[in-house]
């Protein structure tokens, strides 16, 4: 069930970005709001006796803090890149994941770095300058790719807090505590309340922010970082697909062979490490 789990909330954040482009309101706006919303149904929920007993202690809230600290960038930065560039640039620019999961996995998991993996970045660092034109792109479109980039190392480092953390939090209590942190952290910068984007606060903070991160943390209880990296290419696909669909969003030639190559690069560092783990325990 944990694959499930993942694989649903994969597919519903990959709708995220039509959101995000539809909304027409300031990126610290859409995800203060919008978290705003999930922390209050999320604290309904929490509210009920069942749920009460799994809220931890104050020493232990630094770690879905924390979370919440790495959260707050990679949502931002990934709000950008679908800002100013094609919803195909910032999610595939975004899945350079896996590789630095790779990366972060040797050493937060103890897992080893291999010649693969070097090739991994090789490839990944190729796709990315195809994507890039040569660095030739208008300057909106190269900073929504690099922004995408960097959301896509925040994400990484969130697979691996959550791999360390999930097990030792209920979904819902991590995920309360992250947009808590998040929705403090935005507070101050916060000085309007775009009563015409209100729809897509409640979307996103219903959908996006509660059921698909709640889905996420529950399958992260059972599936190790790696799988869950791969199980991450389904929103790529997605997300293009309902670009296309609803935005008519055409990806050009740079982007599906510079995305193809980033995401061949993941594929091959997360199925290498684990032919190598299935050798080292055979």
């Amino acid at each position: 069930m944990g694959n499930l789990y993942i694989l649903l909330a994969i597919f519903l954040w990959s709708s995220i970005g039509i959101v995000v482009k539809l909304s027409g309101v300031s990126i610290h706006v859409l995800i203060f709001y919008s978290l705003l919303i999930a922390v209050v149904l999320q604290g309904i929920i929490l509210s009920q006796k069942k749920y009460r007993k799994d809220i931890p202690g104050i020493k232990q809230l630094k770690y879905p803090l924390l979370l919440g600290c790495v959260g707050l960038l990679n949502n931002f930065t990934f709000f950008y890149a679908y800002k100013n560039t094609t919803i195909a640039n910032a999610v595939l620019s975004h899945y350079t994941a896996p590789v630095i999961v790779a990366f972060l996995a040797a050493f937060f998991l103890k897992e080893t770095i291999t010649k693969n993996i070097v090739m991994a970045i090789v490839i990944a660092s190729t796709g990315l300058l195809i994507m890039l034109n040569g660095f030739t792109l208008a300057e909106d479109q190269a900073v929504g790719i690099i922004s995408g980039v960097i959301s896509g190392f925040s994400y990484a480092v969130i697979i691996i807090l959550g791999r360390i953390y999930a097990r030792n939090f209920s979904p819902i209590v991590l995920t309360f505590f992250s947009n808590t942190a998040i929705v403090i952290m935005l507070a101050p910068f916060v000085r309007e309340f775009p009563l015409y984007a209100l729809w897509s606060f409640v979307i996103m903070g219903t959908v996006h922010s509660t059921i698909a991160p709640v889905l996420y943390y529950r399958g992260l209880q059972e599936v190790t970082a790696n799988k869950t990296a791969v199980l991450g290419y389904l929103e790529p696909v997605s997300a293009i697909i309902f670009s296309m669909v609803f935005l008519k969003e055409m990806p050009g030639v740079n982007s599906i062979f510079g995305g193809i190559l980033i995401i061949f690069s993941g594929y091959l560092t997360i199925i290498k490490r684990d032919k190598n783990r299935v050798r080292g325990t055979g």
